[in-house]
């Protein structure tokens, strides 16, 4: 019985690890994105990629604890900077309809890839050479795309003029960085501990205070006009459960191949691969297709299904479940959802926005995905122990029983973010370019950028 709970404990070790960077990276998105907007989407995603270069350098060579978390730290804000420029990037670069869906999905196909990927890496990295070179890989890489920036376009997307809403980014920004340390927080001391629930409500309440702020803002962090639009609102919840199932499907298959199969860290992360393979070919080879067709609403409840149905292959695994019979299915399963679903999902949640306000609404979806994943990750952790302890056997059954019971909670989550997903997408929208006398838009002291990300349009053959 203890083996069991001590085996998810220690398993879940490099996972709260990151929960420096996690925080200051879901608490300083919804801000990162309106810098994008307010210096420059090539600007910020520059800065970025070379202050993530230097914390990572700084945390691999850490000499003491603390200076590795507030390394890692300063990671997670040069990571912000990075999710909300890359993604307004995309979709302001791409100005057909067609290339742009094309960018999106190899942007979704590359990050849904660099998450396995970074399994395989990351457990090769840690079997040969120590954890500091998790850190240590990340320079190169930043470095590279660095370089790489030298020959990407121009950005002449119109930026914002005028000052940034403080007052909401410190309560935006507050709220988000208070619930997900919560959430952290929670998986140690649990959800019942008064310095947990006095963060998590805490966070709540500058949320709502927040959400109250940005009605009343002359020039609001988040627009609430963006807010309008049901297919954006969707897919901020559809992305939100689809992290949560992901964080989910990673906790349990890393535990059931390392500990019940008995693989090793390398074999492990091999062993992810094929949802690599899977999401790169579905997005950028069926998901481009289906998606003018069917469009984000239909493409994203299709994917909250399907990853649905991955997360009962994995509640149906036993002590003597293979990988090629029982694991592999499942996996297949996922790498659908994720080339199918975060296609959609990035479709829905920058459609007819105008070019200046791409940056916050990239911000907008990674901050829905971060706190799903975060609230996610840490319900199954203590569910899976949970019902590991209350479990009447010993050993690699008690602990597997916990994580089969813990998957029941992502996956109602899941299939309620389907029919939630489905019914406010319904709903076609009119482009939310900003109206003439509108507080919020960019001052004409320019030639007019007419691109808006029109995916929504395309999509809809409009």
């Amino acid at each position: 019985m203890e083996w069991g709970v001590f085996g998810i404990q220690k398993l879940h070790a490099p996972f709260r690890f990151a929960a420096q960077p996690a925080v200051a990276f879901g608490g300083l998105l919804l801000l990162a994105g309106r810098l994008a907007d307010h210096l420059g989407h090539k600007r910020v995603f520059t800065a970025g990629l070379l202050g993530f270069a230097v914390a990572s350098a700084a945390a691999g060579a850490a000499p003491t604890a603390r200076f590795l978390f507030a390394a890692r730290a300063v990671e997670g804000a040069f990571a912000a900077l990075l999710a909300a420029a890359a993604l307004a990037l995309v979709a302001t670069t791409f100005t057909e309809s067609c290339e742009r869906r094309r960018a999106i999905a190899v942007f979704g196909a590359l990050g849904g890839a660099g998450a396995s990927l970074g399994v395989v890496l990351g457990g090769a990295l840690t079997q040969w050479f120590g954890w500091r070179w998790c850190l240590l890989v990340n320079v190169p890489i930043a470095l590279t795309a660095l370089v790489g920036t030298v020959w990407m376009p121009a950005d002449h997307s119109r930026r914002r003029h005028g000052c940034i809403d403080i007052a909401g980014a410190v309560l935006g920004c507050g709220g988000l960085t208070a619930v997900v340390y919560g959430c952290s927080r929670a998986e140690a001391h649990g959800w019942s501990a008064p310095s947990v629930l006095g963060t998590l409500v805490g966070g709540a309440a500058l949320l709502m205070v927040f959400a109250h702020w940005q009605t009343r803002a002359a020039a609001p962090l988040l627009p609430p006009r963006l807010m309008r639009d049901g297919r954006r609102v969707a897919s901020l919840v559809a992305g939100a459960a689809l992290m949560m199932g992901q964080l989910s499907v990673s906790l349990f298959l890393t535990y059931y191949l390392q500990t019940v199969l008995d693989w090793s860290a390398l074999a492990s992360g091999l062993g992810f691969l094929p949802i690599s393979l899977v999401t790169t070919a579905t997005a950028t080879q069926i998901g481009t297709r289906l998606l003018p067709r069917f469009g984000p609403r239909v493409m994203m409840t299709a994917g909250l299904s399907v990853s649905a149905c991955g997360l009962l292959q994995l509640a149906l695994l036993t002590p003597d479940s293979g990988y090629a019979a029982n694991v592999l299915p499942a996996l297949v399963t996922f790498g659908v959802r994720n080339g199918a679903g975060f296609l959609a999902i990035m479709t829905g949640a920058t459609a007819d926005v105008p070019a200046q306000d791409a940056g916050i609404a990239s911000a907008s979806v990674n901050s829905a995905q971060q706190v799903g994943g975060s609230i996610g990750s840490v319900v199954f952790n203590t569910v899976a122990a949970s019902a590991a302890t209350a479990f009447h056997g010993s050993g690699r059954t008690a602990t597997l029983h916990g994580f089969t019971t813990a998957v029941r909670y992502p996956l109602a989550a899941l299939l309620l973010a389907a029919v939630v997903t489905a019914a406010l997408a319904r709903k076609r929208e009119r482009p939310t370019a900003p109206k003439p006398d509108d507080p919020t838009a960019p001052k004409p002291d320019g030639p007019t950028d007419s691109r808006v990300m029109d995916v929504g349009s395309a999509v809809h053959g409009k």
